[in-house]
This record gives structure tokens, C-alpha cells and sequence, in this order.
């Protein structure tokens, strides 16, 4: 073979070598893992980053075995009406209008990483604008406290096919089981079931028949609750489209303002999830939902999409 078409081969393998790189530096990511009690996340600092399609991107992520492993996608961007939006995304690329575990994370990211010297910052989130305090130490956010607004209980707004003004402790019949439901929104549906064994229950099933029950026009998160004593209680969540997860803010907030309206606890509720322990309280003068519970930061990546 002469070498003029010898070299000319290897100068268009050459090429077509750094064209290949060219197109995966295109869609390079940079990405945080965090977690807020084990309810983990991808956070996407979209100040910098762009995402084209954040469904396709949040199922990709978040898959365990072949991406990066979390219950889904969120994305930190500029918002127009607060300091920053929080855009997020479930496991199965679904959109969630709000995350309690997950806007702590986006606390400290915001602050950790520099993007804000303020320790009280509002949030954007499809639920309304949050209001997150930082408790700081050694330059770290340690804790963060979130107003989480009013609770819905409205049927139709929250929402839950229903005949009252209210669903408190509520019949609903799931795989020909009659369980006892409270509805709560704190800007997306939970359904709060109490029951007295928490340890073996069997969450993989019963929680895709409440997540998809008929009387859920938009599916519903669904948290199974065992009350302590007064102060405290215990619960696993079944999230839609995510499953069961370590830990659910928004969850936990459902689950205090539940047991309280049903009159099993006092207003300050310490709830204990499986991820570890959340501060609620529910100030029924201004009808707000407090949370407090920490953030942590598991790494720093890229990935190629």
C-alpha cells in the first residue's frame, strides 16, 4: 500500500478520534451527589451546566446499576422571583413540585459552593417559594431550617377524590384491605396510614396500590406512620415515582401535621425516618410548617450523557 494512503488513513482516524471527543466534551456534566438523611439526589448547578432534556436525563442519573445512583434529579437555576429555583425530577423522570430533604441539600449547595454569602435565601420551587435559615459552622452549613408554608387539606387541591371539606382518618380500601388515611399537601399529595408494624410491612407492594389508587388523580405519596409517644413517631415513605426512599421532608411535614389533627401528638413532632431524625413543628397561629434536619454532601462528579 503506498504511503500516501497509509498516512492518509491514519490522519482521518486521527480526526474522526478528536471529532468523537469534540461531541462527548458536548454533553459532559458536572454534577454533586448529596443526601439529606439518605434521601439522595443528583444536583446540577444549572447557573453553569445545561441539561436539553431533564426527564431523559433525571432517569438516567438516577439509575443505580448503569448511572449515578439516586431518586432523582435536581436542578439549581436562576429564578426571576427568589434567589434561586429548584427544578427536580423523581427516578422515573417525573416532575415533583417540591422536596423538603431535597431544598435543604440545595441550601448548602448554594451555600458551600459559593454561590450565595447569605445564611436566609428564598427558593423557588413548583409549590411556591420556600425560605430556608442556614445554621453555619466553620464556614459549612450543618443544619438548615425550612419554612415549608401551609398545609393543604382541601380534598380537591391537594388532590383526593373525596366527599368532606377535610380526609381525616379516612376509609380507603387498597387490595381489599381497609386502611385509614389523613390527606395533607404541602405542595404535593401525601396520604398518611397509620399502622402498628412498620418493620414488616410489605412496602413493595401496598405502596404501588396507594401511589396509583383511583382516588389519586395525580398519584400520591403515601407514608406509613407508628406513633410513639407525644412528641414522636416513626415512618417509611413510599414516594411516587422513586419507591421507597431512606427519607421524605414534605413527607415528614404531612406526617406531623397528621398525627397532630387526628390528636395523637403535641405541635412540635420529632419524626423519625430511615434515614435518621426531623424536627417538625406546625405554628398554627401563622399556619405554617417548619422543618429543620441536616444536608450533606457525598461527591463531586462528571458524567458523560
Amino acid at each position: 500500500m503506498p504511503f500516501r494512503t497509509i498516512d492518509k488513513m491514519i490522519r482521518n482516524l486521527y480526526d474522526g478520534r478528536k471529532s468523537d471527543v469534540r461531541q462527548r466534551r458536548k454533553i459532559e456534566m458536572k454534577f454533586t451527589k448529596m443526601q439529606g438523611l439518605g434521601n439522595d439526589y443528583v444536583y446540577v448547578n444549572c447557573l453553569k451546566e445545561k441539561i436539553e432534556n431533564p426527564p431523559e436525563t433525571a432517569r438516567k442519573v438516577s439509575n443505580r446499576n448503569f448511572g449515578i445512583g439516586s431518586d432523582g434529579l435536581i436542578m439549581i437555576n436562576p429564578s426571576e422571583v427568589a434567589d434561586f429555583e429548584m427544578e427536580m425530577y423523581n427516578a422515573d423522570g417525573s416532575r415533583s413540585e417540591m422536596c423538603g430533604n431535597g431544598i435543604r441539600c440545595v441550601g448548602k449547595y448554594v451555600y458551600d459552593y459559593g454561590l450565595t454569602e447569605k445564611t436566609h435565601i428564598s427558593v423557588e420551587t413548583l409549590a411556591g417559594i420556600k425560605y430556608l435559615d442556614f445554621t453555619v459552622e466553620e464556614g459549612k452549613v450543618k443544619l438548615v431550617k425550612v419554612d415549608m408554608g401551609s398545609p393543604e387539606l382541601v380534598p380537591a387541591n391537594i388532590p383526593i377524590v373525596a366527599d368532606g371539606e377535610r380526609v381525616i382518618d379516612e376509609p380507603i380500601e387498597v387490595d381489599g384491605v381497609v386502611y385509614h388515611m389523613t390527606g395533607v399537601s404541602m405542595g404535593n399529595p401525601h396520604a398518611v396510614v397509620y399502622v402498628e408494624d412498620l418493620k414488616g410491612l410489605d412496602i413493595e407492594k401496598i405502596g404501588p396500590a396507594f401511589e396509583n389508587h383511583e382516588r389519586f388523580p395525580n398519584r400520591v405519596n403515601t407514608e406509613f406512620v407508628k406513633v410513639i409517644d407525644r412528641d414522636t413517631v416513626e415512618m417509611r415513605v413510599w414516594e411516587r415515582g422513586s419507591g421507597e426512599t431512606m427519607a421524605c421532608g414534605t413527607g415528614a411535614c404531612a406526617v406531623a401535621v397528621a398525627c397532630i389533627l387526628n390528636g395523637l401528638t403535641e405541635d412540635k413532632v420529632t419524626v423519625k425516618l430511615l434515614g435518621g431524625d426531623l424536627f417538625i413543628e406546625w405554628d398554627k397561629e401563622t399556619d405554617k410548617v417548619y422543618m429543620t434536619g441536616p444536608a450533606e454532601v457525598s461527591f463531586d462528579g462528571e458524567i458523560f450523557l
